[in-house]
């Protein structure tokens, strides 16, 4: 694995680059806003947003069994930078009062490869912090790097957004007053589809899950057996995998033994693709029936959707959602335009969380991170590509719908990115635990 040194060098391939799409004279100058009077410095405040322009660090997988996903997240962001700039109609959608820039001032960003490893993450953005001035950091795609991130932004007093994270730790005992986190995650994907499955298969079933051994295979498959307890089911195996594991035979052959209904496949990224297609060699798919809780981007595609048929699974962002909410039908076009194919939900997600930041800086009226903290935790009702959404004050997660999917069968594809059929938009208040159920504690402000 590179050192995420390399990825900060303009001659490597994770070069810092800015947000491109300005024209000339087109942002505000520095000083049409007030900063937040008489405070003392706090992270990279006021020095990160003094100038004409702010800074934001990237750290995403562009290497390992996450990559795809990782690059997917990279355009979403990317986009959301490029829309903010320029003031793009469908950024004021979601953020009223932004014209150009956030604040009149350009955003600017670094993107570092952090492998989907804590450690690379966080040495990549505490570079990204004490040489760039970070205002922001993002990142993520796997939960572990989310806890970490969420870590270092509380100590740093530097915002995070998570990218991809379906862990429940990421908002619960692992929450901080400086993170948050737009995107579905493991209570709020159980809930939703549990009682589709339930309907679907019947009640007192036996399910085998594959889990991958970290915070998020394991808070997801948790969440899972508890609704599922609720219908009379029961676990047979809980086959536990390492991150990015080359052979999932081993794990195959005791689901395969385990005389179960059901097989949940928590797996993600890469992982999910080797792991569901080793399942059809096995002739698991053919006796038990697949369920895939958290939706991974391109799974569909790489494993084909022969494999994908008449799956279940819970997603965060569909692109036949255009059909339903105005703002998902410009995200899709704005993308599809830019990028030459339907975006995927990670894409969705990092736009989305760019999106929700810039809309509580202008709303904050200044950097200074407890004010813009204090906008996000008012509870405004902000419209977004699948419809009214809030963030929860208590605990920093975004109150938003889970989509329940179906793969599609090759023949009933319209087109060749028509993998899956929208059954329902689950709103998502109804489907979160309590803020203290799973232990959060924000911590302070300064």
């Amino acid at each position: 694995m590179k050192n995420p040194k390399d990825s900060l060098n303009p001659g490597r391939r994770g070069f810092v680059r800015t947000g491109l799409g300005l024209a000339a004279g087109g942002l505000m100058l520095p000083g049409r806003f007030a900063f937040a009077a008489n405070q003392p410095a706090l992270g990279t405040w006021p020095a990160g947003s003094s100038g004409s322009s702010v800074f934001i660090g990237i750290a995403v997988p562009r290497t390992g069994t996450y990559a795809v996903q990782g690059e997917d997240e990279l355009k979403g962001w990317e986009l959301a930078v490029e829309h903010i700039n320029e003031g793009n109609e469908l950024i004021r959608k979601i953020s009223p009062k932004t014209k150009k820039g956030v604040l009149g001032k350009e955003v600017k960003f670094g993107v570092a490869d952090s492998a989907a490893k804590p450690n690379d993450a966080v040495q990549a953005e505490q570079r990204f912090i004490s040489e760039n001035k970070a205002v922001l950091m993002t990142g993520s795609t796997s939960s572990a790097v989310a806890v970490a991130l969420n870590k270092l932004a509380q100590r740093e007093k530097v915002l995070y957004v998570t990218g991809i994270s379906g862990s429940n730790d990421t908002t619960g005992k692992d929450c901080v007053r400086y993170g948050f986190r737009q995107c579905f995650y493991g209570q709020t994907a159980a809930a939703a589809i549990g009682p589709v499955i339930v309907k679907a298969y019947g009640k007192n079933k036996k399910a085998a899950y594959l889990t991958p051994d970290y915070t998020y295979g394991h808070t997801v498959t948790k969440s899972m057996q508890d609704y599922l307890a609720s219908a009379g089911w029961t676990t047979t195996t809980d086959q536990v995998a390492p991150l990015g594991a080359p052979d999932y035979s081993s794990y195959l052959l005791n689901v395969a033994n385990s005389g179960a209904d059901v097989l949940i496949n928590v797996n993600w990224g890469h992982d999910a693709v080797l792991s569901t297609q080793q399942a059809k060699q096995f002739g698991i798919l053919d006796k038990m029936k697949l369920v895939i809780p958290y939706q991974i981007p391109f799974l569909a595609r790489e494993a084909g959707p022969d494999l994908t048929a008449g799956v279940y699974a819970a997603t965060d962002f569909w692109w036949t959602l255009e059909d339903k909410f105005p703002l998902a039908k410009m995200f899709v076009e704005a993308f599809d335009k830019k990028y030459g194919y339907k975006p995927e939900w990670g894409a969705n997600n990092a736009y989305m969380s760019f999106a929700l930041w810039a809309e509580a800086v202008e709303n904050a009226g200044t950097f200074y991170p407890p004010d813009v903290i204090k906008s996000f935790e008012a509870g405004r009702k902000i419209q977004s590509t699948v419809g009214e959404v809030y963030f929860r004050k208590e605990d920093h997660q975004l109150v938003r719908p889970v989509i329940i999917v179906q793969g599609k069968k090759p023949s009933e594809m319209k087109n060749k990115e028509d993998y899956w059929t929208v059954l329902e938009v689950v709103p998502g208040a109804g489907l979160m635990q309590k803020p203290d159920a799973f232990g959060c504690n924000l911590g302070d402000y300064t």
